[in-house]
């Protein structure tokens, strides 16, 4: 697999990333973006690695990337991250909602609050987060785009994922439905629905026994890199995907 080159796919856009710092799919998102000509704000709510992630496409792309530091379960601060983008660079095209939270633990065993966290950050954060950048499009007339983050559990049971698997299957709904939403204003609404990404963090979550067994069941025998989940997000940016909206694209070489 070849890591491919940029073809100025959003150029003159600017796009803004949550939960982009780190090494998973939202920072290898933002670098695809501004290797794409975009102009690129990226959010975290952890502060040390957004600045560490911020001063990495700095040193690449100095000049088209900010940072402002972004708890998506917060309403304040997701007014803020939308008003700070625009004031940054004049405007937002496209909004890539990234931010997501996972883990592993049985519906039996699984506490109020932890069903709640996953939810919260992950669907309910999807909702803000488009709903903000939405009325920012709107004001400014001329269309937009929105890619949200969604996965295959969205569709596939997995034991120990009713949490996550709501969180996703949720944002494959509202994906749709604020699709329709948006027609009207020319804004875009869609998704991308990974199977298996391989980052440090996933790791952290997922016993290395699960990663092997699952990476086992997809075609090439391998998860797929951050980047080539990202490409697909860029494609449905990107004016190439001016027909789709309300789609959740698979990206995955995993069956039944």
């Amino acid at each position: 697999m070849n890591y491919p080159e940029g073809h100025n796919l959003l150029q003159d856009k600017t796009v803004v990333v949550t939960a982009a710092a780190g090494t998973g799919i939202g920072s290898a998102t933002a670098r695809r973006c501004l290797e794409e000509g975009a102009s690129v704000v990226i959010s975290d709510h952890h502060e040390r690695r957004l600045a560490e992630t911020l001063d990495a496409l700095k040193s690449e792309h100095n000049g088209r990337v900010a940072a402002v530091t972004c708890d998506v379960t917060d309403e304040d601060q997701v007014q803020a991250l939308v008003h700070g983008a625009a004031s940054t660079f004049g405007r937002i095209d496209v909004m890539i909602n990234n931010a997501g939270l996972g883990g592993t633990k049985s519906v039996l065993d699984m506490t109020d609050d932890e069903w709640s966290r996953v939810l919260d950050v992950t669907l309910n954060g999807t909702f803000r987060c488009t709903r903000a950048a939405l009325k920012q499009m709107v004001a400014q007339g001329d269309g937009g785009a929105i890619v949200n983050n969604a996965s295959v559990v969205g569709w596939r049971a997995q034991r120990g994922q009713a949490h996550y698997a709501a969180a996703k299957a949720g944002v494959m709904a509202f994906t749709r439905c604020a699709a329709m939403d948006a027609a009207a204003y020319k804004i875009r609404v869609n998704a991308v629905a990974p199977s298996l990404a391989a980052h440090p963090f996933l790791a952290k979550v997922t016993s290395e026994e699960l990663l092997t067994e699952l990476a086992e069941r997809e075609a090439f025998g391998r998860a797929a890199q951050p980047w080539e989940v990202a490409n697909v997000m860029v494609f449905l940016a990107s004016d190439y995907a001016s027909y789709m909206t309300g789609e959740v694209v698979s990206v995955s070489s995993q069956h039944p």
